[in-house]
This record gives structure tokens, C-alpha cells and sequence, in this order.
């Protein structure tokens, strides 16, 4: 999978591209990330990238002919095609990510990340490129190059190759509209606690029932939300029940 980000601060990816399981993906050519500075693509002396909002008001608003330059230079470099390809504008305006899109836009060959910063960008950046716009959550950041590290990382999990265990992506928080169940590693008794003995058990199938018993009872405690959307069977509606809920 390749993604191409635009942005004008591209130092910002150096670090978090050089760690653990991503540094490992690109590595090993299993992904790629490439950083496309928007300020190369500015016209004039000084390659401006933002003006001063039409109609007044604070802040500064990105220029639209710079991103627009930009992604339509990269997309005939590489030369994708529709279908391969998703543009994405990460924006608070935008469909709050979550598991399920990260899956979704694990679909495509190619994803283009324009990272917006001040006050936004340009409306005619939106009418030209026409981005999926994606919010990673309801507050406000410095810039969109957050929101598009956020995206990589969620995404690449679904990329074959990239972690360890393919089940690790089946297993992960949310995979299912559920939270995740506890946990517990060594030692097995630590100040008092102990590790639930089922896990001590060996019993793979015992195992299975008590952890899918603790992802709904953690669900329902933290976020019952998130129930109403769950697939869930009717051993599972049981035990929602037996919970009083």
C-alpha cells in the first residue's frame, strides 16, 4: 500500500515513521508513506501557502492552487487510477474515523492524505479534489498531520504483512463493535491479584466464552454506546440481561 501525504511541515513524519511497526512495514516494502511538502508546489517568490480569509476574521486560510498543484502532480507521477485510489482532507468537518472506515480504506492501493492547518483550507480545494473528509474526533487540533499519522497506523493494521499475527487485527478493540477484553501476562499472582484462572486453564474453548462474557461486560460498563451497533448473539444478548441492563 502506498500513501502520499501533503503537508507544510513534512519533518513532522520523521520520528513516528521511524518507529516500531510502521519503520518495520516500510522496511520491509510492505508499505510505503511518502511526505509531499505543499510549499514546493506554491507559486511566487516567497511560495506563500495561506492568505488572509476573505470577508475578515481571525487566522489565516490555506491557498487552494498549491494543493490542488500538488496532489494533481503526484497523481500523475504515479499514475493511479480511480478505483485504486482514495483522497482523504483531515478535517473536524469530516466523518469521525473509526474501525470500521479504517477497514474500509484498507481496500485501496493508493491513499492521499492532505493535511489541512490554521484556520482551513480553500472550499475550492473540496470542489476540485472532492476528498473523503475525516475528523479523528470532536476537539481541536494544530493541523491535520495527526489526524494522518492516526490514519496510517490504523489502516496498515489491516495491510497483510504488517503485524506479526493476522489475528491480532481480527482481535483488536472495536474489530467487532466491541471493546477489547482484560488482559494479563506474568507473574500470576501479583500483590494479592491473581490471573482469572479460566486462562490458567487451557481450555481454548472455555477461553474463547470468558473473554467474548468480558468484552461485553467491559462494552457495557465503558461504553454502552457502542452496543446498539454490535453484532451480537444471542448468548451475548443473554448475558447483556443477566447484567441488569
Amino acid at each position: 500500500m502506498r500513501y502520499d501525504v501533503f503537508s507544510i511541515f513534512p519533518d513532522f513524519f520523521v520520528s513516528p515513521l521511524n518507529q516500531t511497526i510502521l519503520k518495520r512495514a516500510i522496511q520491509n516494502n510492505i508499505i510505503s508513506v511518502n511526505i509531499h511538502d505543499i510549499r514546493d508546489y506554491a507559486e511566487g517568490k516567497h511560495r506563500t501557502t495561506d492568505d488572509y480569509p476573505y470577508g475578515g476574521g481571525s487566522g489565516m486560510v490555506m491557498k487552494v492552487q498549491p494543493i490542488v498543484d500538488a496532489v494533481k502532480d503526484v497523481k500523475s507521477k504515479i499514475g493511479v487510477t480511480t478505483e485504486s485510489i482514495k483522497i482523504i482532507l483531515t478535517t473536524p468537518q469530516g466523518r469521525t474515523f473509526n474501525q470500521k472506515i479504517a477497514g474500509e480504506l484498507a481496500g485501496f492501493k493508493n491513499i492521499m492524505i492532505i493535511c489541512g492547518r490554521y484556520e482551513g483550507i480553500d472550499e475550492r480545494v473540496k470542489d476540485i479534489i472532492c476528498p473523503d473528509e475525516i475528523s479523528i474526533g470532536d476537539y481541536v487540533l494544530s493541523g491535520g498531520e495527526l489526524p494522518a499519522l492516526v490514519i496510517i497506523d490504523a489502516v496498515s493494521r489491516y495491510v497483510p504483512g504488517v503485524l506479526g499475527s493476522e489475528s491480532s487485527v481480527e482481535a483488536d478493540t472495536f474489530s467487532d463493535g466491541l471493546l477489547k477484553y482484560p488482559q494479563y501476562t506474568r507473574p500470576e499472582e501479583f500483590r494479592g491479584l491473581k490471573v482469572p484462572s479460566v486462562l490458567l486453564s487451557g481450555k481454548h474453548g472455555e477461553i474463547e466464552k470468558w473473554r467474548r462474557s468480558e468484552s461485553i461486560r467491559v462494552t457495557l460498563a465503558k461504553r454502552p454506546d457502542l452496543l446498539e451497533n454490535a453484532e451480537l448473539t444471542e448468548e451475548d444478548k443473554e448475558i447483556i440481561k443477566g447484567s441488569g441492563n
